[in-house]
C-alpha cells in the first residue's frame, strides 16, 4: 500500500468508526505515547534493560503500526500529502547523505 492509499484508509476508518479526528495537539500527545511504547520494547528487548514478563508478549510491529496510524492522522488533518513529502525526503537524503555515510568510518 502506498502512502496515499494508507492516508485514505485511515480517513475512511475515522469516518466509519470514529466520530472525528482528535485535534492535532491530542494526536501529537498520542504519537508521543505510541513512540514511547516502541522505545520501551526496543530498550528492553534489544537494549540493556531486562525485559519484564509482561513486556515479552508486546508486539513491536503492532506498536510501530500505531505510530504510523497516528502519523497518517496528523498528515490528513494538516493537509499533508505524505507520499509527496516522503518522496521528496528520500530524494534529498539520497543526494545529501550518500557520500556522508559512505565516508563515515564508524559505519565500516
Amino acid at each position: 500500500m502506498d502512502l496515499k492509499k494508507a492516508q485514505k484508509a485511515v480517513d475512511d476508518w475515522i469516518n466509519e468508526h470514529g466520530v472525528r479526528y482528535f485535534n492535532e495537539l491530542t494526536n501529537m500527545a498520542q504519537l508521543t505515547e505510541e513512540v514511547g511504547e516502541v522505545a520501551r520494547i526496543i530498550a528492553r528487548r534489544y537494549g540493556e534493560q531486562s525485559e519484564k514478563e509482561s513486556d515479552k508478549t508486546k508486539d513491536l510491529g503492532e506498536e510501530l503500526a500505531d505510530v504510523v496510524f497516528v502519523v497518517l492522522c496528523l498528515a490528513n488533518q494538516t493537509g499533508i500529502d505524505l507520499q509527496d513529502a516522503f518522496d521528496k525526503k528520500m530524494d534529498l537524503k539520497a543526494k545529501r547523505d550518500h557520500k556522508r555515510h559512505q565516508n563515515n568510518k564508524k559505519l565500516k
